[in-house]
């Protein structure tokens, strides 16, 4: 599976930005995709993930700003991210589970105050 990512960028604190990511390959195989991110120093983290039955989970640090929405037909996932604060700079990762992980490349989300 090959994931491509795009979105992101900078944005002031109370902003908005969307992340998009697009699956290719054997996506026949794919059983969830999401998001994880990873700051300096941190350790990588899961934001959202969608399972094949449907069923989404959300980071606690992002519920009620984030909304994740997936376009099975186009094997799409976005992540609209409002109310943004500084804590949530990271390098953010697409995310799809075959018979392991599969990352995207990661894209630079930069939140001032």
């Amino acid at each position: 599976v090959q994931l491509q990512a795009s979105g992101g960028g900078s944005v002031r604190a109370g902003g908005s930005l969307r992340l998009s990511c697009a699956a290719s390959g054997s996506i026949g195989s794919i059983h969830g995709m999401g998001w994880y991110r990873q700051a300096p120093a941190k350790d990588r983290e899961l934001v959202a993930v969608v399972r094949t039955h449907g069923d989404t989970t959300y980071a606690d640090s992002v519920k009620g700003r984030f909304t994740l929405t997936g376009d099975t037909a186009k094997n799409t996932v976005d992540l609209q991210m409002n109310n943004l604060k500084p804590e949530d700079t990271a390098v953010y990762y697409c995310w799809a589970y075959t018979f392991g992980n599969n990352w995207g490349q990661g894209t630079l989300v930069t939140v001032s105050s």
